[in-house]
């Protein structure tokens, strides 16, 4: 039953990662055709924004050294389909095949840039400076992805101000959207609204900013309603749950997309997916991988099927 709350937003648009950052970390070789298929049933559930690769060198995530090949077998889909650029060589990759949605991936603390990209904080973002001038240029949108924004394994708690100065220095070089990463997934929901409120006071729309919950302690859902409540309507989630990062070992599955629906859809929040079909997209992704969902919602729904 939808009960609605006051002061949330109407509609909320899934940023869906599963088939890049849900991927990425698996250890046996996912074939090209299943990952297309997996973005094809993604979007015949509703899903518009999905998140369809990276093109960064092999030798760093191996599973997405077919961007090439993947790309162009879903292009056709009347979805946005954003791609991660580490730098310009993977900006030429990207827009050679008529990419017109990247993303740049920035830390917030010196610990994660240094075993993410081999660079200080302020160096990546140099490094990020012609990516996205060349992106603006040709029109593309850049979204700005931000890692360790409430925590890191190396540094402990990261102070707010810290993650302000990298969020202000990426919107500064023109990127259109930040993604605040929870990347170990130790964010409350009072540590979200501190930092919300932060970027607010410094002149940071909230109408350019997306969350990005790890559920490591079961409080993905909670961050989620608690930046909701303060006015951000970008979630980024992966269905079925899949995915955590390379670099953090700490780091467990995303938000699922299904358990993010179930409770907007509770809301009476509008996002135009089709539970019943994503949640037979996990569950037959789940059967490539030769593993049940962590998601709940497709754990209850798919054994009510049964």
């Amino acid at each position: 039953m939808a009960v609605p709350s006051e002061g949330l937003p109407g509609r909320v648009r899934i940023h869906e990662v599963g088939a890049r950052d849900g991927l990425q970390n698996e250890k046996s070789t996912v074939p090209t055709e299943v990952k297309a298929e997996f973005v094809r049933r993604l979007a015949g559930a509703g899903l518009t924004t999905i998140e369809a690769t990276s093109f960064v060198h092999p030798k760093w995530v191996p599973q997405l050294a077919d961007a090439e090949q993947l790309y162009p077998l879903v292009a056709d889909l009347p979805v946005e389909l954003p791609v991660l650029v580490p730098n310009e060589r993977g900006l030429d990759r990207a827009l050679a095949l008529g990419a017109t949605r990247v993303a740049v991936f920035a830390s917030a603390t010196e610990s994660f840039a240094k075993a993410n990209l081999n660079r200080t904080v302020d160096e990546t973002l140099a490094m990020f400076e012609p990516v996205v001038a060349r992106s603006k240029a040709d029109g593309v949108q850049v979204r700005g992805y931000l890692s360790m924004c409430f925590g890191d394994p190396w540094e402990g708690a990261v102070p707010v101000p810290q993650v302000v100065r990298v969020c202000r220095a990426l919107l500064d070089m023109g990127c259109d959207e930040l993604s605040l990463g929870d990347t170990i997934g130790v964010a409350t929901p009072g540590h979200v609204g501190q930092l919300l409120a932060a970027l607010t006071e410094q002149g940071v729309p909230v109408s350019a900013l997306g969350v990005h919950f790890h559920d490591t302690y079961g409080q993905a859902l909670a961050n989620t309603l608690a930046a909701l409540q303060h006015g951000v309507t970008t979630v980024d989630a992966s269905a079925g749950g899949l995915g955590g990062c390379p670099y953090a070992r700490s780091a467990t599955g995303n938000l699922a997309t299904e358990d993010l629906v179930w409770m907007l859809r509770g809301l009476g929040i509008d996002t135009g997916v089709d539970l019943g079909r994503l949640v037979a997209t996990s569950v037959w992704m789940a059967g490539r991988l030769g593993r049940p969902s962590p998601s709940r919602t497709v754990r209850a729904l798919s054994h009510k099927e049964q």
